[in-house]
């Protein structure tokens, strides 16, 4: 027969035996969910998915050896010869893809440190001034300027709860006045305009584009969150922040 102190502990066994498999269920879970969201989209509204083409930004692609990514004006230059080339509007792609891109940086490179170099985003090359929406309905969690060469530059992070499970969406690469008049808490619907691109002056010394990112755990970050891993800790990121691709589905 149990005593009080057997059946209280008992209870509390239970209890964490259900938190730690709810824990585990809304991990895996998210990714199903994901997968049946339809009609998401980040950028600009009228711009139809039939006018994005894919783009690789990986260290294999040779064509990168023609001109100088450290050079903001050299790499927007590039990207719209290439949307110009494939008749399109938006060039996206970069999950888990091995980048050169960083080593200019020393917030990627530093000597001290492993290389950041893999990129655990979805990135969608635009124009500066194009708008940004609600991947989903959700408030805003943070924002913050990420300053330095290669950051993020001005930043917001929504948080969306669907089916009791929580997670975040992460917005890189902004206007500056994109986080003027935010207010942690506010209420965005899903394709509601955001924020807009930034230029190379404030958003990291890149061509404009938008870091898209699906983060699970935002861990203690605020306004933040890696988007360029090391090789050693890519497991770890790739189970955090799965495939934006599984909500634009393009």
């Amino acid at each position: 027969m149990l005593n009080c102190f057997e059946i209280k502990n008992s209870a509390i066994f239970v209890e964490l035996k259900h938190l730690i498999k709810l824990k585990y269920r809304t991990m895996s879970d998210l990714l199903s969910i994901l997968n049946q969201i339809k009609d998401v989209q980040v950028i600009d509204a009228s711009i139809n998915t039939t006018d994005y083409i894919g783009l690789d930004l990986s260290k294999t692609n040779t064509a990168l050896l023609e001109f100088n990514c450290d050079n903001a004006s050299e790499f927007e230059a590039y990207i719209e010869s290439y949307l110009n080339k494939n008749d399109a509007k938006v060039a996206f792609g970069g999950y888990n893809e091995v980048r050169n891109l960083y080593k200019r940086s020393e917030i990627f490179n530093s000597k001290n440190k492993k290389e950041r170099n893999i990129h655990i985003g979805l990135d969608l090359w635009i124009k500066a001034e194009t708008t940004v929406l609600a991947a989903l309905d959700g408030i805003v969690h943070s924002f913050k300027t990420n300053l330095g060469l290669g950051n993020y530059g001005p930043t917001i992070v929504l948080k969306h709860e669907i089916e009791n499970i929580t997670f975040y969406t992460l917005y890189g690469h902004l206007s500056e006045k994109s986080t003027t008049h935010l207010t942690i808490g506010s209420l965005f619907k899903k394709g509601a305009p955001i924020a807009t691109l930034g230029d190379s002056t404030v958003n990291g010394n890149y061509a404009p584009h938008l870091h898209f990112q699906i983060i699970k755990d935002i861990e203690h970050y605020f306004g933040d969150y890696p988007g360029v891993c090391t090789a050693d800790e890519l497991d770890f990121y790739l189970s955090n922040c799965p495939d934006p691709n599984l909500l634009l589905k393009l």
